[in-house]
């Protein structure tokens, strides 16, 4: 079996990622099939609870109040109809379902009460309950390990080098500080990235330097493909090719041979060859359902016939085990 290494260099990253491609996808292949379950897929859902209006200014984000994008500003969401997009989630196939608040940070009020309710409601329906709040302190977070939440989702973006071109109102410390209060409270990481910002290649050598060098890998590292937004500062990227996202994803599953490596965002551009190319290299999960918060998404039905054509079988839910807070909330119902 691979080693599980926190020590990888620069260096050795870049000796990967340069690899000829077929040579590249192969080895990434043959560290996938080391996996009996390789052609399981954990299907997520995500959801916007609370749309627009944030006071971030990430360049790619047409949620941030700054930017005229066109996104309608929505109130946090009533818990009915989160459940109702949970279930619906949950009979097209997804096991994961992830709550996503245009917020810069967590704070102790009457909103994350209603997510706290949430996040115990979806939980009940036998689901993996993922949140992405921005940042969150230790206190907050082992209040959302407690109601059940079994991972956060906090993206690195680029390189710490590359990071203030991306975005000046948080620093890469402050998400990094999130991600050590999500491990502390025993939540599950995801934690990924976007390429097409305009970063280099060795930005993305970095970023995957920096979560691969992590006391213990991201559980889940989603690999993202800008999709430009009209009235963000990066409305004019170009497509990031195929070939890039390919390298990406079979570089992270080398080098983070047991992390869950989603394949995220961009796949509406993507053809159902291009993204069995990235099953092929290693990518393990995707979002479905038709909307990534604002961005459009794959169909269920696409999706499931994409499984069908290529061999692909959902995974359940909690295949690793739930997280400790959930396994003793669990056993404490069990023994009243």
């Amino acid at each position: 079996m691979t080693e599980i290494r926190n020590n990888w260099t620069k260096e050795e990253i870049a000796e990967i990622y340069h690899t000829p491609l077929l040579d590249l996808i192969y080895r990434a292949a043959t560290i996938h099939r080391e996996n009996k379950d390789y052609a399981e897929v954990q299907i997520s859902s995500l959801i916007s609870i609370k749309t627009g209006g944030c006071p971030e200014d990430c360049a790619y984000c047409p949620q941030a109040a700054r930017y005229n994008t066109g996104v309608d500003v929505h109130a946090i969401m009533p818990k009915e109809e989160v459940i109702a997009a949970a279930e619906k989630a949950k009979a097209g196939g997804a096991s994961r379902l992830c709550m996503g608040a245009a917020w810069r940070e967590v704070r102790d009020n009457r909103d994350f009460e209603k997510v706290i309710d949430m996040v115990k409601a979806v939980n009940a329906l036998d689901m993996e309950v993922c949140c992405t709040l921005g940042m969150l302190n230790e206190a907050q977070a082992q209040r959302l390990a407690d109601a059940g939440l079994y991972a956060y989702n906090h993206n690195l973006d680029t390189s710490e080098d590359d990071y203030k071109r991306i975005i000046t109102t948080r620093t890469y410390d402050d998400r990094l500080q999130t991600l050590s209060n999500v491990r502390k409270a025993k939540i599950s990481v995801c934690s990924g990235g976007i390429i097409g910002l305009g970063e280099t290649v060795e930005d993305r050598i970095s970023m995957l330097k920096t979560l691969s060098n992590m006391p213990q890998h991201p559980e889940s590292v989603p690999i993202n493909a800008l999709v430009p937004v009209k009235g963000t500062p990066l409305a004019d990227q170009p497509r990031v090719s195929v070939w890039d996202m390919v390298r990406m994803i079979a570089t992270t599953r080398i080098i983070m041979p047991k992390t869950v490596v989603r394949l995220s965002a961009g796949r509406t551009e993507m053809s159902t060859v291009e993204q069995a190319l990235c099953f092929m290299a290693g990518a393990n999960s995707l979002f479905a359902g038709e909307k990534l918060l604002t961005t459009p998404n794959p169909s269920f039905d696409t999706d499931m016939a994409m499984f069908e054509l290529l061999g692909l079988t959902p995974r359940k839910a909690f295949k690793n085990g739930r997280p400790q807070q959930q396994t003793e909330i669990l056993e404490t119902e069990t023994s009243l």
